[in-house]
């Protein structure tokens, strides 16, 4: 799932994409259903390398691709049933510059170096004080941060949220899967997860493996360097209790 700065009523059919770039990097792209009764911020943590700068992140505008996961699913023609193989952070500077933010299709978003950065953002789109410290393991990390609308009338669905971040650890492919709502961050959390990937090198262990290749089931040139079109496409769904944490391969 992923973290809010806020009250969320809803979040459901989460869905997740990774593949390793170029350079050491990892492309990755999220979609969910979502209701909230105001504005707020998702926010992804990434396992970005020390001192990244502000423009780490390249975001990718998906907003002429909403169908992105409806086609990855098309990959998997035959159904199954549910696979169980399975801040505030420190002070800033006074003086420090807002974050960069940039327009990707129906959102605002900005990449957050370190935690104590969080404070150049507005303090709308940040968790409550004291939640950072109950997640120790991100003390290290980046974050990518996607300004959300209320949703008007009702759950709404984005579009896929895409970038492509520089790994600290190359060896990976890292899901943002913690479930941060409301300022609590149990130990266990209901998932309705389908995750994504493309791998270089061995399968990842039970996960499910399309019969065809992406090319013959994804509108490439509309996913913008996300898919590589000559490889197969693994799947594992998560739906149900699960350890509340992050999914790496």
């Amino acid at each position: 799932m992923c973290c809010f700065s806020g009250k969320v009523g809803l979040v459901a059919d989460t869905n997740i994409f990774a593949r390793a770039g170029k350079g050491g990097r990892q492309f990755l792209v999220y979609s969910m259903r979502f209701k909230a009764a105001e504005d707020l911020a998702m926010i992804l943590p990434l396992p970005t390398p020390k001192d990244s700068p502000d423009d780490a992140v390249r975001f990718v505008n998906l907003e002429k691709y909403p169908d992105f996961f409806d086609d990855l699913r098309k990959g998997f023609p035959q159904p199954k049933s549910d696979d169980r193989g399975r801040p505030e952070g420190g002070l800033a500077k006074p003086e420090a510059a807002p974050l960069p933010v940039v327009e990707v299709g129906s959102f605002v978003a900005s990449f957050v170096p370190t935690l104590k950065d969080f404070t150049r953002l507005d303090a709308r789109f940040r968790l409550p004080a004291g939640v950072w410290e109950k997640l120790p393991q991100y003390k290290e990390f980046g974050f990518a941060v996607f300004k959300l609308r209320k949703a008007e009338k009702g759950e709404q669905k984005v579009h896929p949220m895409a970038f492509e971040f520089p790994r600290a650890d190359r060896e990976i492919l890292f899901f943002p899967t913690v479930h941060v709502h409301d300022g609590t961050v149990p130990g266990r959390a209901r998932f309705d997860h389908a995750l994504f990937c493309q791998v270089s090198g061995e399968p990842p262990l039970m996960w499910e493996e399309s019969p065809g290749l992406a090319g013959s089931f994804v509108k490439v040139k509309e996913t913008q360097g996300l898919i590589d079109p000559d490889a197969h496409v693994y799947r594992k769904l998560l739906k149900g209790m699960f350890e509340n944490k992050d999914v790496a391969v």
